[in-house]
């Protein structure tokens, strides 16, 4: 072995520790883990509240968040539509390490949202036509629902009543990364 392998291998080896304990970005719910099943409570079986987010490493210079609830497999997974929106916020400051659970509920007047969710958030109208969470509640089958968390290197300011397609459009240019928890609901009550 030539002695500038001996050092390519050297090099690889002492690196891959090093970058194996760096932390990645992430987001995650005490409610419940990364594809497993949303608890009953956070659906509209339940209370319909939303669930405690938590998110760590933020990448350098981060500035906001914004998040994004969805629901790729409406109305039915095995012949799916839509994404169905369930909860957009945005301009969630940096210094914040989560959101607590029943933060931000669907038709929630804005005067008690802004005192609920962090200083400064922001929240985008869902497929409902509305601002604020709205639980799973899929009409048929086993769903899956995408907790996006996405790190920006500014605020968005003030994007009038924006839905996601005005967010997503907003959030270009200043992406740092994305975190992503995925979880499922299928309804438990049967219709009478």
């Amino acid at each position: 072995m030539s002695l500038s392998r001996v050092w390519v291998v050297c090099l690889a080896l002492c690196l891959v520790p090093a970058l194996a304990s760096a932390g990645e970005f992430s987001i995650s719910s005490s409610a419940f883990g990364a594809k497993g099943e949303i608890p009953m409570k956070y659906t509209c079986e339940g209370k319909n509240v939303s669930p405690p987010l938590a998110w760590a490493d933020l990448p350098a210079g981060t500035k906001s968040l914004a998040l994004i609830v969805e629901d790729p497999d409406a109305p039915d997974p095995a012949k799916p539509k839509m994404v169905w929106e369930h909860w957009l916020l945005y301009d969630i400051p940096p210094s914040v390490k989560g959101l607590a659970e029943g933060v931000g509920a669907k038709g929630m007047p804005a005067a008690a949202a802004a005192k609920a969710l962090p200083k400064g958030t922001r929240q985008a109208k869902t497929s409902w036509k509305k601002t604020g969470y709205g639980g799973p509640c899929p009409p048929t089958g086993r769903h899956r629902y995408f907790f996006k968390l996405y790190a920006l290197d500014a605020l968005l300011g003030d994007l009038k009543e924006p839905d996601k397609k005005s967010l997503l459009e907003a959030l270009k240019g200043h992406l740092l990364g994305k975190a992503e928890l995925v979880a499922t609901y299928q309804k438990k009550k049967k219709k009478k």
